[in-house]
């Protein structure tokens, strides 16, 4: 059944009147889809169309499941390679706006990590008090639901998901369709080894590294930039990433380690001006989840620190922000961790916020809703510009997780590890299947573990590089306006090289002895805006408009006219290696709604302004013209 919360929110914003025709069924699956051309529709959902997307938002559900299955997904754009990719969140108050924000903040991170994918995310409407066994249920549903999309969306782990759940998703779908599963499929695992984390820890070294080009700021004049084993972090959320965190940066190097003077969770905050022991605290985060305040009953309370004095606690979690240190990382899922408004409610107030001189961004905080674009500019204004803090935005600095997951398929699974179709859908077969496997499966994972981590220091420390050249270079900008920058215009270089090829529809033909009737008859079958006239040898010698019947009947023409009579004989055309600015700028220039894509004197395919509305970022690419 439809989630309750999912039924309500449906039936608040979007009349029944304005989908109950669109609704795709499939066995007990229920689809809606949405694409860029809905706008209305999307603006009930909480979805603004921009020059970047959506592509598709699908609301989807299991109406005969007797556990509340369902949710959200949202492909954003294509751009830079099919299938999009993204988590998987699983929240009791997960809505397409939600989703939307996400997958966007996907798009422009899977960009600024020079990915060949997309930008995607799905959400699950979790019911209230699940029992074990349901979740997993829940989880394997809507692992069935995802399957429609798995040519242009693949799922990874996200908050309320961890890399079991990708693991059932991979049992239904495949290994192809899923990323971050377990190293005995061959995944590179991203809780556990931390991919998100590893890309925070290489952006500090970066920015330790690049930060004295900003003294040229006045802001960042007199900044005096810590030795890496002087440098001290907060951690706003010792959770799958914040805590990975602590780790890494004493593994990345032992022996210039910076020191972790506070983390909070959502019990509580600890701080110590000489240091937290951070292994101590990562093996409670590992086996109790939750570590602060546990660690303040059993060690300050009734344990014997030898730091007693130094030692701070507060069940207030927010309140970390009022302490200081020169890095802070927001690692909680909290999109306006900082603000100068408190009416938006924030974690902190810029008002009460502790002194840093970085701040990178390891939880999702970027949002496409212009409301909230603005109170991040205003935030950034008085955090930047007013008080000197550089904030490393988060798509250039945590997509480790998602570099990670993407090499396992950039590095594809051999086709003898590849579970057999027959086996999917099957647990137990499969659990049997990869035991047998499990050696190759070792080996693939481990050497996508290798490639990843490669790749993850290249990006992340060119991502550093250009943000804060950018900065020097117009001391104007903010830091979000310069990163998203960077992100679109990889988009951008990217969509600009497609071809007319990579979008064209299927070219519908006739040949030049038949008559209107029979073009209106294709026209109306085929769903396109033109008909292309050939020769019996199959050259084009013509197309047939929708205008052309309109005017045929406006002038009482008889229905049996020849195609000669009403047909355009000077036609524009172009080759299927024209790119997608040439084919803008060919319809704009000419004033014409569409053309055919001809080859060897053979037409291949169509392009419109419809198409490229559809398959193109449109609105960005005519900026470009």
């Amino acid at each position: 059944m439809i989630p309750l919360r999912m039924k309500q929110f449906l039936e608040d914003v979007l009349p029944k009147n304005l989908w109950e025709n669109r609704l795709i069924t499939d066995g007990p699956f229920r689809f809606l889809e949405f694409g860029p051309l809905d706008v209305d529709r999307l603006q009930r959902l909480g979805i603004r169309v921009d020059r970047l997307g959506p592509r598709l938002v699908a609301c989807m559900w299991n109406q005969d499941s007797p556990v509340q299955i369902g949710g959200f997904l949202v492909v954003d754009n294509l751009a830079m390679g099919q299938p999009s990719m993204g988590g998987t969140r699983m929240l009791e108050d997960i809505t397409p706006d939600i989703i939307h924000n996400l997958a966007r903040g996907m798009t422009l991170k899977n960009a600024a990590a020079d990915l060949p994918f997309g930008g995607g995310k799905s959400g699950i409407v979790c019911p209230e008090n699940l029992s074990e066994e349901d979740r997993h249920g829940v989880i394997r549903g809507f692992g069935q639901l995802l399957k429609r999309y798995k040519d242009i969306y693949i799922p990874g782990p996200d908050v309320g998901t961890n890399d079991a759940d990708m693991k059932t998703f991979a049992i239904e779908n495949g290994l192809n369709n899923v990323v971050s599963k377990p190293m005995d499929m061959g995944g590179n695992r991203i809780d556990e080894l931390g991919g998100a984390a590893n890309g925070v820890v290489v952006a500090t070294k970066a920015l330790l590294e690049n930060l004295p080009k900003l003294r040229q700021l006045p802001q960042f004049k007199n900044m005096e930039i810590p030795k890496p084993a002087d440098l001290d972090i907060l951690v706003q959320g010792f959770g799958a990433v914040g805590a990975h965190v602590a780790r890494i940066f004493h593994e990345y190097d032992p022996k210039n380690s910076p020191i972790i003077k506070g983390v909070s969770d959502a019990t509580g905050y600890l701080f110590n001006q000489e240091g937290l022991p951070w292994q101590r605290l990562f093996d409670m985060w590992k086996q109790f989840g939750a570590v602060t305040q546990k660690y303040y009953h059993d060690t300050i309370m009734h344990g014997t620190p030898t730091k007693m004095r130094e030692m701070v606690y507060s069940s207030s979690a927010d309140n970390l922000l009022t302490e200081s240190a020169f890095c802070l990382v927001p690692a909680s899922p909290v999109f306006n961790y900082l603000d100068v408004d408190p009416s938006t409610h924030p974690s902190m107030t810029v008002d009460r916020m502790g002194k840093w001189r970085i701040i990178v961004e390891g939880a999702n905080t970027y949002s496409p809703n212009p409301a909230r674009k603005a109170e991040r500019r205003r935030m950034e204004r008085h955090v930047y510009r007013d008080k000197g803090t550089l904030i490393a935005t988060d798509y250039l600095v945590n997509s480790g997780g998602v570099i990670y997951a993407a090499h396992e398929r950039i590095i594809p699974t051999p086709d003898h590890l590849l579970i057999p179709e027959k086996l999917l859908g099957h647990p137990k077969s499969i659990e049997e299947w990869l035991k047998k496997n499990q050696e190759d499966f070792a080996a693939l994972a481990e050497k996508r573990r290798r490639v990843a981590v490669e790749k993850l220091e290249t990006v992340i420390r060119r991502n550093m590089e250009e943000l804060i050249d950018g900065l020097c270079k117009d001391a104007d900008s903010l830091p979000c306006e310069i990163a998203e920058k960077i992100s679109v215009q990889r988009i951008a270089s990217m969509e600009k090289s497609r071809k007319a090829r990579d979008i064209m529809a299927n070219a519908p033909t006739i040949e030049v002895d038949k008559s209107i009737t029979d073009a209106a008859n294709l026209l109306v079958n085929t769903a396109v805006s033109i008909v292309n006239v050939v020769s019996e040898k199959g050259k084009l010698i013509g197309i047939v408009t929708n205008w052309d019947i309109t005017r045929a009947m406006a002038s009482q023409m008889p229905m049996d006219t020849p195609l000669t009579k009403v047909m355009t004989a000077d036609v524009i055309t172009t080759d299927p290696d024209a790119t997608i600015i040439d084919c803008i700028r060919m319809l704009e220039n000419h004033e014409i709604s569409a053309m055919p894509i001809v080859e060897d004197n053979k037409v291949v395919g169509i392009i419109s302004g419809d198409i490229l509305a559809r398959q193109t970022l449109f609105r960005l690419l005519q900026t470009m013209v």
